[in-house]
């Protein structure tokens, strides 16, 4: 089978934390009591755990492509409504990262795909601010600044949800 060699990994590394940690897995079953709430990137390089220094149960994650918050997005509206009033997460953190595919994307011409619709408010915000963007010369300079005010907009998205003014 095309995936056995996933299933062989999950049973050494199940075996490997057991005999490290022989309660690790009755832990886990038993407790989620994260802090925090991560929204992050779908970024395959890095979990938020690791950026963290967090272990399991101690961050309430969801990633998606540029670390988008949409209003109408059910899934993400879900996981922050459940994370803040069933786990009663305490902090709210929007995550993106420098050379980021998805912020490139948006900065480019290419618009054909699912995708591009998805990233749509930073293809906006980019064209409302072209002169700003313009004016920066170097490209990894430009795309690093756009990541950084997404961060900035997604923020303040999540920000403006009925979920947290209420917590608030």
């Amino acid at each position: 089978m095309i995936l056995d060699h996933l299933f062989d990994r999950n049973v050494a590394w199940a075996q490997r934390k057991t005999r490290d940690d022989p309660t690790y897995f009755v832990r886990m079953a038993e407790q989620q009591s994260p802090t925090y709430m991560w929204i992050g990137c779908s970024d395959s390089r890095v979990t938020a755990n690791d950026v963290l220094g967090l272990d399991p149960g101690e961050v309430f994650v969801q990633r998606n492509i540029a670390n988008m918050v949409h209003t109408s997005d059910m899934n993400l509206l879900a996981v922050l409504e459940f994370a803040i009033e069933t786990l009663q997460v305490r902090h709210v953190i929007v995550c993106g990262h420098y050379g980021c595919g998805g912020v490139r994307r948006a900065l480019g011409d290419d618009r054909s795909a699912l995708v591009d619709h998805w990233l749509q408010p930073l293809v906006m915000y980019y064209r409302k601010h072209q002169p700003l963007f313009a004016a920066i010369s170097d490209e990894r300079r430009r795309l690093d600044r756009m990541c950084e005010l997404n961060v900035q907009m997604q923020f303040r998205r999540v920000a403006q949800t009925p979920i947290i003014e209420a917590a608030w």
